[in-house]
């Protein structure tokens, strides 16, 4: 079974209650050890994210709060004289891959008495806790930037969660959420909770199925790297259990006007002192602080691949080139784009490409 540690102390996740943080050192819980998997025990009955359900590790009382989440299209398109394969993880029921974290992290919390809960977001992952709150029956409040897309906004609204808008940039809104944990809120943090890692691997498995073989390269956009980071898990996890050898080049990419995780791969711990919160259309990205940021380079590096930063003037170019091929992104998705034209030629095949967030977030 999957099970979750602090990855400081190395303590197991407390039986009891939903801190988001270590009660012992402060440290950021995550998967110990890979991820289990076993084919025999696929859920063949189930529909899209639950059919791996057992890889969660969540409480054998947790119920299935599903909005139909998963099993989305890879669609093939030409770019830069090659194939690619473009991951459909906006068509999720929210409109972001977001959905494939939250929907076990929900479940969890539901089984542990959690009524309320409280986010912070730049605009998707505050849409998605507040969908399946709404549909566990939690109340949400979600902390978003001043910042943060209408559209996003309005979503959030709609689904009757508390909207808090904070002055200033993404930062800001994390440091508000923070004081109301601090004030007995549960914070479900799709950034600091454990769960939803699991949840995202299933990306990775739904590849391995959908191409017949494992990708020579996946290329990501990088905030506080989860997507990339579970998808890194869910390959870890196949290759445990013998399903594949080998693993895909990971390729993070991240908006230049913030891109701490670049900077560290490509400069060193130096290179922070040439970072800013920088001003984005990349919104969902402008996170300066990655939680987990230390770990997905951990596994950046395993896989010979790369971190790449786009910056602002590629974002719109690289939303139009994919519009022209029928793939409506907002502009967070968008800075794939540049990133693949930048390493097109090197990339073994198959190369895949994750299209992270709807168009209609960002109208």
């Amino acid at each position: 079974m999957t099970h979750y540690h602090c990855s400081n102390c190395h303590r197991p996740y407390p039986e009891d209650g939903s801190p988001h943080l270590c009660l012992h050192c402060g440290g950021v819980f995550s998967v110990d050890g890979p991820i289990s998997y076993s084919q025999d025990k696929l859920d063949q009955d189930a529909r899209g994210l639950w059919r791996y359900r057992y890889t969660f590790g969540l409480s054998k009382a947790a119920p299935i709060i599903t909005l139909g989440e998963g099993d989305t299209p890879l669609a093939q398109a030409e770019a830069f004289k090659r194939s690619i394969h473009f991951k459909l993880e906006f068509l999720n029921p929210t409109g972001s891959f977001k959905d494939r974290g939250t929907a076990p992290l929900i479940s969890e919390l539901l089984v542990r008495g959690v009524e309320r809960a409280v986010e912070d977001s730049s605009g998707n992952a505050g849409a998605s806790f507040a969908a399946y709150a709404a549909r566990a029956g939690i109340g949400a409040r979600v902390f978003v930037p001043d910042s943060a897309s209408g559209p996003k906004r309005a979503q959030i609204e709609a689904y009757g969660a508390e909207l808090v808008s904070i002055l200033g940039p993404r930062s800001e809104a994390a440091s508000a959420v923070r004081r109301a944990a601090e004030g007995g809120e549960v914070y479900a943090s799709h950034a600091l909770l454990p769960y939803g890692l699991a949840g995202i691997a299933t990306i990775a498995y739904e590849l391995v199925e959908q191409l017949g073989q494992v990708p020579g390269c996946v290329i990501a956009p990088v905030g506080h790297g989860s997507l990339l980071l579970g998808l890194a898990k869910g390959f870890e996890a196949l290759r445990a259990a013998g399903i594949i050898e080998g693993q895909p080049q990971l390729i993070g990419v991240q908006a230049r006007a913030c891109a701490p995780l670049w900077a560290v791969a490509n400069m060193g711990a130096a290179g922070l002192a040439w970072m800013t919160e920088g001003q984005t259309l990349a919104e969902g990205v402008r996170v300066s602080k990655p939680a987990r940021g230390d770990e997905l380079l951990r596994h950046i590096a395993e896989s010979q691949g790369s971190m790449l930063a786009v910056e602002e003037e590629e974002i719109l170019a690289g939303r139009d080139a994919l519009a022209g091929l029928g793939f409506y992104v907002e502009p967070t998705s968008a800075i794939v784009w540049g990133a693949l034209e930048q390493v097109a030629a090197e990339c073994p095949d198959p190369i895949v490409v994750l299209l992270s967030g709807s168009g209609l977030k960002a109208v």
